[in-house]
């Protein structure tokens, strides 16, 4: 995408970013924690598991928090707002030039 974030925008996505990071480490640790209590499944069977939970998650958590650069930006907060990983209260803080953008990649109607 050859446009690139506002300044205010750029802000606030780098202090974003980083809730949505600890956001989405925590879902991980949760699932992996689900997945390893799992008495039903060998501990084989539960490793598995958390590996194919762990490459999965890579890539999602890659795609979005990987190498931020303000070219990037647009793409990474799509990646974040579709994964859930901030309200729309913080959402609907950055512009609605961003806002819109950022539904047209990711296929939403703002409310």
């Amino acid at each position: 995408m050859a446009r690139e974030i506002t300044e205010t925008d750029w802000k606030l996505f780098r202090q974003l970013q980083l809730i949505a990071l600890e956001r989405l480490s925590e879902r991980i640790v949760s699932d992996v924690r689900i997945i390893s209590s799992d008495t039903g499944n060998t501990f084989h069977q539960r490793y598995l598991g958390i590996f194919d939970l762990i490459q999965s998650q890579n890539e999602n958590m890659s795609r979005a928090f990987d190498n931020p650069r303000r070219s990037t930006a647009l793409m990474q907060l799509a990646a974040i707002r579709s994964q859930g990983l901030i309200t729309d209260d913080e959402f609907n803080r950055f512009s609605d030039e961003t806002c819109a953008l950022i539904e047209i990649l990711i296929g939403s109607d703002r409310a």
